[in-house]
């Protein structure tokens, strides 16, 4: 299926009102081994960042990294070869995107840490709407283990205290404490029935598309012969600037950013984050 058939008028329109999409069979078999081959040698060789969340004495865990491309091929490719760029840019309706990082969770066989509901962009190293992740899992995934979305979230204006992952990982690079300007967090797992949860089962090849605002959490309470592989890339859009957060960012990109010469308020690019789609020009 060719992007133009997969991100339609309509699917657009939904990804704009909900700020979340799933898209069905976006990425063929090949895409699915390439990336769980990269997933394999990235759990050999982790970067800096990676590390293993929530183990216990029974072997279950949760395993991380992200930036893992400037050294694992496999992701590398899927970032410059595949349509994700264009779907990311045509979702968006922007004129070009630039690949921010990837990041893969790796959850054992029953596995039961469920992610908390939170915001992407408040902790990233940059600010604007015109953002999104892909999450993409690499093995059948059922809907009380999914990624959930709030509807409509992508579009609150209120800053919220967004969840400090170093209380719960125990890592100091996870480390993110908002101010008093920010307002508490809603409740979203004690009052479900206030909002409107999207998530849906996926198979390998399905994609879910969200803007980076959207509250999303969950991914989760798995089955005890499940486990979770998910390969997860972030998009950046025109009005996406450098921004270097006082509350502290994760992952915080602010060093790399300014070895490249990049300072707040400039538009993402360099070889670090590489634009790889620009939407054709209309014809005069």
């Amino acid at each position: 299926m060719n992007v133009a058939e997969l991100v339609t008028d309509e699917v657009v329109a939904a990804y704009s009102r909900d700020g979340a999409v799933c898209l069905r069979r976006a990425f063929g078999p090949e895409w699915i081994a390439t990336l769980t081959a990269g997933i394999e040698r990235n759990i050999a060789e982790p970067s800096a960042r990676g590390r293993f969340w929530n183990r216990d004495a029974a072997g279950s865990s949760t395993f991380y990294d992200s930036q893992s491309w400037l050294h694992i091929p496999e992701y590398r490719d899927f970032a410059h070869r595949s349509d994700m760029a264009e779907i990311a840019g045509r979702l968006m309706q922007v004129e070009a995107v630039n690949f921010f990082f990837d990041a893969v969770f790796v959850r054992t066989a029953g596995e039961q840490f469920r992610t908390p509901f939170h915001q992407d962009e408040p902790y990233w190293s940059v600010e604007g709407f015109d953002t999104c992740s892909a999450w993409m899992p690499l093995v059948p995934v059922a809907r009380e283990s999914t990624l959930e979305f709030v509807a409509g979230s992508h579009r609150w204006r209120q800053k919220l205290v967004q969840e400090n992952f170093g209380a719960l990982t125990g890592d100091g690079c996870d480390q993110v404490e908002f101010g008093e300007d920010a307002a508490p967090f809603p409740d979203i797992e004690g009052n479900r029935d206030d909002y409107e949860i999207l998530g849906w089962a996926m198979e390998p090849g399905d994609v879910v598309v969200f803007n980076a605002r959207m509250v999303h959490g969950g991914s989760g309470n798995l089955a005890p012969d499940r486990d979770l592989k998910v390969f997860n890339t972030q998009w950046l859009g025109d009005d996406v600037r450098v921004l270097f957060r006082p509350e502290g960012m994760d992952p915080d990109n602010s060093d790399v950013m300014r070895s490249v010469g990049l300072s707040p308020g400039d538009r993402i690019g360099t070889d670090l984050y590489p634009e790889l789609w620009r939407r054709d020009p209309v014809p005069a």
